[in-house]
């Protein structure tokens, strides 16, 4: 019997993140391993679907962000999951990002030419790469990524246009997308340079099974049982005396089921840790942890899946992208929004910034929506929705839109076990340093240094506790095996059962 046999671990999550951990234990030679998740299903913010047939619909992760260096990317290949075309994967653009078959229509209802609409996104691109490449000057420092932007486009023969100022607009409320915020008003300019970009572009290249073959493949490492669904976790007592207990820490379920163990990885989103944070831990979260959590973003992005008997845009179309008629909008205007001024919630749909087609979907647009106004939004019914977009699909293009046979959105902010989609920098925040303490197992090794306690009895894994992959599957993944790993070697001075 190897040292580790008698070790006892609970994850709590079934996402990526616990997945892999639980994996990476299992294949050292652990035992005992309980994964314990709070919803129906495993997969957390993976969550495939075939509401339109046998085809999937993403509902969650949707992207593989890169090749080189990417495991998920690797361990699709190995294990054949990908969407193979000519020999490579095929490449599938972000939201909002741009194709030479995307339609962008004005609120009148023209459609801009595409060299106007390429002038503004080059522009719009080439600044926003210098906030991701570490080339911003210091006087940045404090400035959020809108401010930063609007002072570039101000400055620019460009932001001299009408349409060019609707179009940079659109831009940002596309960009709005891939940092999971309300506005480019929340997140920091100068942080964004932290965010490591793997090589190889953005994939959908998964195979018919999606995403949910990714998480199938974990789930096939585990030993049956070993996933309990339908499992929330109600507080995690750790540092718990040896002389009467023993295991250090106790993992209450709401339902009344506890597991005493040596050992928790916490793999829960960052908006669950913010809701519920304080009232799950005892003893309480130290203060570099607890400052971690408030201070880094966490938000929410949504997806409208429109489902049409036949299709009516054109055979070359790729998406139909929303320019709205309203001014740019400034940081001064956004806040006096978000304290309670404007009518944001009348025109929720306003955030949507288009319908992009979706892969092996011919009759399907997909409509993303971001921030507050996706919260807004999950709080409406499917009819309510459907017929909001039709409208924009009709006033926006001219063309002759039926209505869809079938509406689907997702709700992750309204998701009790979630609360959100990804993390992003706020302005103002050191997100390295926040990252790497909401990452810091417990206790401490300050702390540990100087007492008695069993080390790593609570360890947090997620895409929220990796500082360079935040917002990626691959983050999640990463950091599932980085907690497992630290687990192995507090117990790999000596030889692991096989």
């Amino acid at each position: 019997m190897g040292p580790s046999s008698g070790v006892k671990v609970v994850v709590v999550g079934a996402g990526l993140a616990g997945l892999s951990a639980a994996s990476t234990l299992v294949k050292a030679g652990f035992q005992h391993i309980q994964v314990l998740e709070a919803m129906s299903r495993p997969g957390g913010r993976v969550h495939t679907t075939r509401p339109f047939g046998q085809d999937i619909i993403e509902l969650g992760a949707n992207w593989i962000h890169g090749q080189e260096g990417n495991p998920l990317f690797h361990l699709a290949r190995e294990r054949g999951l990908l969407l193979e075309e000519s020999g490579s994967a095929k490449t599938m653009c972000l939201p909002g990002s741009l194709t030479p078959n995307n339609y962008f229509f004005e609120e009148s209802g023209r459609q801009l030419p595409v060299d106007e609409v390429d002038q503004v996104c080059a522009f719009f691109r080439g600044v926003t790469s210098k906030a991701f490449g570490s080339e911003l000057e210091p006087s940045h420092s404090a400035q959020s990524l809108g401010g930063y932007l609007d002072q570039e486009f101000a400055q620019s023969p460009l932001g001299a246009s009408k349409v060019g100022q609707r179009i940079f607009e659109w831009c940002k409320r596309s960009e709005c997308t891939d940092e999971a915020s309300s506005s480019l008003y929340e997140v920091s300019a100068v942080q964004l340079c932290h965010y490591v970009a793997l090589e190889g572009g953005f994939f959908n290249c998964l195979g018919p099974g999606g995403y949910q073959a990714l998480v199938d493949t974990l789930l096939d490492s585990l030993a049956p049982g070993s996933v309990l669904c339908d499992r929330p976790v109600h507080s995690i007592h750790w540092a718990l005396e040896e002389e009467r207990h023993a295991h250090p820490v106790s993992v209450r379920c709401r339902a009344g089921q506890c597991f005493n163990v040596d050992h928790v990885i916490v793999t829960v989103p960052l908006g669950f840790l913010k809701e519920n944070a304080t009232a799950m831990f005892e003893p309480a979260l130290p203060v570099s942890k607890a400052s971690a959590i408030e201070s880094l973003g966490f938000g929410t992005v949504d997806k409208i899946y429109l489902r049409f008997e036949k299709r009516f845009w054109p055979d070359d179309c790729d998406g139909i992208q929303l320019v709205w008629d309203a001014g740019p909008e400034d940081e001064k205007v956004y806040r006096y929004s978000q304290s309670g001024g404007g009518d944001w919630r009348d025109t929720w749909y306003k955030k949507i910034c288009g319908f992009d087609t979706v892969a092996r979907h011919p009759t399907v647009l997909c409509g993303w929506i971001t921030g507050r106004e996706a919260q807004h939004m999950a709080g409406l019914d499917e009819k309510t929705v459907g017929e909001a977009c039709v409208r924009l699909l009709r006033s926006f293009t001219g063309w002759l839109v039926p209505e869809p046979a079938q509406v689907l959105m997702s709700r992750w902010g309204s998701e009790p076990f979630v609360r959100g989609s990804y993390t992003y920098p706020p302005p103002g925040v050191d997100a390295v340093r926040e990252h790497n303490a909401l990452a810091a197992p417990l206790p401490l090794p300050s702390d540990a240094a100087h007492s008695q306690e069993k080390p790593l009895q609570v360890l947090f894994a997620g895409e929220a506790t990796h500082a360079n992959f935040y917002t990626t599957t691959h983050g999640a993944y990463i950091t599932g095996i980085r907690e497992a790993q630290r687990i192995i070697d507090l117990y790999g001075d000596k030889k692991l059962d096989s």
